[in-house]
């Protein structure tokens, strides 16, 4: 039964007699046609009726004609079963899911553009049209004077299908148009708007026009499930009944009980508790249904009887039509219409099967269900390869899958939810790949169509699910895994920087078994091809397609580390790395023999371009150091300076070789007088002699200055570093007077990373942090000053307001203000966090700040090769200060030996002897034999010891000799152990002159 209202039209539209048309109260006129209705359209021109999938039109009353035109039924060859009227013609959508176009005269001519799509959806306003693909795509034709085709804004208009790029990734449920604007609602309720805006008929607030698709976020988590574009104002409808309006409302058809224009979405009031199931926009007048209680609502302009009151009014609250009393019993609601000056009921009996009238279907989705279709092998696999076509070669498709449904949980989709169910991913991709045919023919959709057609910039966050769909889809292979890989990194790297946030964040919120899968995804991605290099395949395209891995690794990386994720940096770690390091030792080994006299090889230019490509690698690697381990890191460090010494420089002067002449006595005067001279070049090693003293220095007689130097460091205490309670040291903030001091004193732990050597000044990891550009941390102050950060931690922990008051505080710190009258504001719950963090930072930057510049402008003097910004700040405090771990086990195990074995009795004597040392005394035979007692990164056993047995009639006469340089330990063979422990003790406590002891 078809029910309307309105302007007067032919009686019955020529559908039934004029004696088959009931009248009803208030101008209702029904009427049932032997040949039901299945759906229709009114627009400005046209109202259009589908019966048996033919197309009937009627041209209404209008300012170009008086009276209304004959129903007039359309010659197509196609069964239709959608149309929409429109301004001044009407969009036809046949069965096929092509589209026709009805012009005002009625002729129909197929639309130009969408050749081979499958349209499911249409929509009209009046001088543009919409439509929706299968594959969740959207196209638009006609004007764009107020930007309604989501175009550029000088875009001049189209007669054929132009695609909306913008929204290719967005999921899509409908569609709509109205006068000049365009909408369409995502599956999870995200609406879009573009076109006209100038009452505000957006939503977003203002009425400026926009011409290309844009969120109404005010909208945002309402659950909306449908929207209807009016001439100059929009309604939508909420899951549970809801409805806002926006836009004009001159005639009052925002049904706000007023008549001014809303510019934001404002909810119905007067239908709050209805559960609207329905929501309709005519030109200028709104009409509602409640299934429920079968009561259709209207408001708005009624001065053509639209509104099915019986009066000529506008009207500004929903009231309800006086439908027929049949209406009541025997039907129920289908659908309503709202045209320009007229509205429409379509009712069904209770009993006829719904959805007929409204023959919308939605954008194909990949589910569990289809899979399993597929795979029972019940249909043909040529419908099944269109079906994997379809949703793999559309992101809007695998956007709109595998959503959580669940307590409408899809509806909260954000920037901090991204509302797919994962195990239901997981477990349906199981499924796809255990099938050959099936995931053969995937791979071949995704690499060829899908990635391809990734939007660099896509609009709202549903359109970043592809990102987090295709690498749990990719892991899963055999094959091209690489490769697909490969582009699905190069399509993130190329996303614009918001939406790289809110992928970013997605990534952080992932379940631990996603998160370790993406993972390892591209750290095994970034271990073949550095295996590849590492076996001589040279190609300037591995070096390329590593960086992307390495790029989007580093990402998620930085995401484990900011969102405190339990993935462990080892993880992270790329082992193939030292392969690689081997080759290019091996390659340096080779070219260095015409050196030792060996022939030049064969390969010779195959080894040169091997060792530049090595160190290319390498060079790419120092920007990623999350990947590599500190043991491998130093080696990368120790390469790359023998590369930057073997560089033409320019500005080379070195006067005096240089070589440090330094007494024990004037370590500290001596080092400053030479670095006053400005005559080292910082790029090239340091050599030292001692005054006085035999010896070359091979690394021993350096490392022993540079651990004499840290003593003598220690006289700057007052001046230039305070000692805490903690027994680190940090800048002292009274010491401005020294700024040379400072600057030298970064020069000097420059000079020792550069030459591999320690410093054994106890800075706190904090100073380590600065100089990585890393701020430091409340927990950085317990390390330098436990009692205050105690005192701190406790005032954070507090949770009574009166207890923190107890405390005292102002913003001040050792009478220096934090913040303006800083001495005036008391600290309280409520600003003692921003109390906490201007105290660390205080300490640790605002009251050094000067000091710690001239450190860093001597740290980088000092260190000229910047890939020390490599390391982590606890690799760099163990670069300078050493290990901290002393397993003197391990450098039992690491010795070797000469004119003796480990089972020889004096070796078992030896080293009973230097177990029973205490550990200070151990330490002074570090000192003793290396000339320094750090421990190397790594351990003991990256550190040489070789204990060499020397026989002479007066052994127990002799002192133990160290040949600091090398690492050799040369032992007399004495003749019984109490001798032995005697001369070690002595020798490692009073002999400290290099060379013999």
């Amino acid at each position: 039964m078809l029910c309307f209202w309105g302007a007067q039209v032919r009686e019955g539209f020529e559908l039934v007699k004029p004696d088959q048309v009931k009248h009803g109260k208030c101008g209702l006129r029904s009427l049932c046609p032997r040949t039901a209705v299945q759906d229709m359209s009114a627009g400005r021109s046209f109202a259009g009726f589908i019966q048996d999938g033919k197309v009937s039109v009627l041209r209404l009353r209008s300012e170009d004609y008086d009276h209304d035109g004959k129903l007039k039924q359309l010659q197509l060859k196609n069964k239709i079963r959608l149309i929409v009227c429109g301004g001044d013609g009407a969009v036809l959508l046949a069965n096929g899911g092509k589209v026709l176009i009805m012009d005002k005269s009625t002729v129909c001519k197929p639309l130009k553009g969408l050749e081979n799509r499958q349209v499911i959806q249409i929509a009209c306003g009046d001088h543009h049209s919409v439509a929706l693909t299968n594959d969740g795509q959207v196209f638009v034709w006609g004007e764009n004077s107020h930007g309604q085709l989501g175009s550029r804004k000088d875009h001049p208009g189209s007669p054929s299908a132009q695609h909306v790029q913008s929204l290719s990734g967005v999921p899509l449920a409908q569609i709509s148009a109205g006068g000049d604007h365009s909408f369409v609602l995502s599956l999870s309720g995200v609406v879009f708007g573009w076109g006209k805006n100038s009452a505000g008929q957006l939503g977003l607030g203002d009425t400026t026009d926009r011409h290309v698709p844009t969120v109404v976020n005010s909208l945002n988590q309402k659950k909306t499930v449908s929207i209807s574009c009016g001439g100059e104002h929009t309604a939508t409808l909420s899951k549970g009944g809801t409805v806002f309006t926006f836009g004009s409302g001159g005639c009052g058809q925002l049904g706000h009980k007023s008549f001014r224009d809303e510019h934001h979405p404002r909810v119905v009031a007067e239908l709050w508790g209805s559960e609207v199931s329905q929501v309709t926009c005519g030109r200028h007048h709104t009409l509602v249904s409640v299934t429920s209680s079968k009561l259709i609502y209207s408001f708005g302009c009624g001065m053509q009887g639209q509104l099915g009151n019986g009066e000529m009014i506008k009207q500004s609250v929903p009231f309800p039509v006086d439908l027929p009393t049949e209406c009541n019993h025997d039907y129920t609601i289908e659908k309503i219409i709202a045209g320009e000056n007229h509205s429409f009921a379509l009712f069904f009996k209770e009993l006829e099967s719904k959805g007929i009238s409204n023959p919308s279907r939605g954008v194909l989705t990949l589910n569990d269900r289809m899979i399993d279709r597929w795979l029972s092998g019940t249909d043909p696999w040529a419908t099944i390869k269109q079906e994997i076509n379809t949703v793999f070669s559309s992101a809007a498709s695998l956007n709109g899958s595998f959503l959580k449904t669940s307590c409408d949980d899809h509806y909260q989709t954000s920037e901090d939810h991204c509302c797919l169910d994962f195990d239901l991913v997981k477990s349906s991709f199981a499924k796809l790949s255990g099938n050959k045919s099936l995931i053969s023919e995937v791979v071949k959709v995704v690499q060829q169509t899908l990635l391809p057609s990734l939007n660099p910039n896509p609009v709202g966050v549903e359109s970043l699910r592809v990102y987090l769909l295709l690498p749990e889809l990719i892991i899963r292979l055999k094959k091209q895994k690489t490769e697909l890989t490969e582009a699905l990194a190069s399509k993130i790297l190329q996303l614009d920087p918001d939406s790289h946030k809110v992928l970013e964040k997605y990534w952080s919120k992932l379940p631990d078994d996603w998160l370790n899968s993406l993972v390892e995804l591209f750290h095994n991605a970034s271990a073949e091809l550095i295996e590849q290099i590492s076996c001589d395949e040279m190609d300037c395209d591995l070096t390329r397609r590593l960086k992307k891995f390495l790029k989007i690794l580093q990402m998620i990386y930085q995401v484990c580390c900011s969102a405190n994720r339990d993935i462990p940096n080892r993880d992270f770690i790329i082992h193939e790395i030292g392969d690689l390091l081997d080759t290019l030792q091996a390659t340096l080994e080779k070219l260095f023999w015409p050196v030792l006299g060996f022939p030049v090889s064969d390969d010779w230019e195959d080894m040169v371009k091997l060792k530049d490509y090595c160190f290319e690698t390498i060079n790419i690697l120092v920007k990623f150091p999350f990947v590599a381990d500190t043991v491998s890191k130093k080696k990368m460090f120790c390469y790359l300076q023998v590369l930057f010494q073997s560089l033409p420089d320019p500005h080379r002067i070195i006067l005096n070789g240089n070589v440090l002449h330094i007494n024990r006595e004037s370590v500290l005067t001596d080092t400053l007088k030479y670095l006053r001279q400005k005559t080292h070049a910082f790029r090239y090693p340091l050599q030292v002699t001692f005054i006085g003293e035999n010896g070359v220095d091979m690394r021993g007689l350096s490392a022993e200055f540079f651990f004499l130097l840290s003593q003598s460091l220690v006289k700057w205490e007052k001046k230039v570093l305070e000692i805490h309670e903690s027994s680190l040291v940090w800048f002292n903030p009274d010491g401005m007077q020294a700024n040379r001091d400072f600057y030298y004193l970064g020069v000097i732990c420059g000079m020792a990373l550069y030459n591999h050597h320690y410093i054994n000044i106890d800075f706190p990891l904090a100073l380590f942090k600065k100089l990585l550009q890393q701020s430091p941390t409340l927990n950085d102050l317990e390390e330098l000053s436990p009692v205050e950060a105690r005192t701190l931690k406790s005032l954070l922990e507090e949770d009574e307001d009166e207890v923190v008051d107890m405390f005292g505080f102002d913003f001040t710190v050792k009478g220096e203000k934090l913040i303006p009258n800083g001495d005036q504001i008391r600290v309280t719950k409520a600003n003692r966090q921003k109390y906490v963090d201007l105290y660390v930072d205080f300490v640790f930057n605002k009251s050094v700040k000067k000091q710690f510049e001239h450190f860093s402008r001597g740290f980088f003097k000092g260190c000229p090769l910047d890939a020390w910004s490599m390391f982590h700040p606890e690799e760099l405090q163990e670069l300078l200060h050493g290990s901290p771990k002393y397993e003197w086990k391990e450098l039992q195990q690491c010795a070797s030996y000469e004119k003796c074995s480990a089972s020889d009795e004096l070796i078992k004597n030896f080293w009973t002897v230097f177990f029973e040392l205490s550990e200070e005394n151990k330490k002074k035979f570090l000192i003793f034999l290396y000339g320094t007692d750090r421990v190397p990164v790594g351990g003991f056993s990256k550190r040489s010891l070789k204990i060499l047995l020397l026989e002479c009639p007066d052994a127990d006469d002799r002192l133990p000799e160290a040949q600091t340089c090398f690492g050799r330990l040369i032992l007399p063979k004495y003749s019984d152990t109490n001798t032995l422990r005697d001369k070690l003790i002595h020798v490692i406590n009073f002999c400290k002159v290099f060379g013999r002891a």
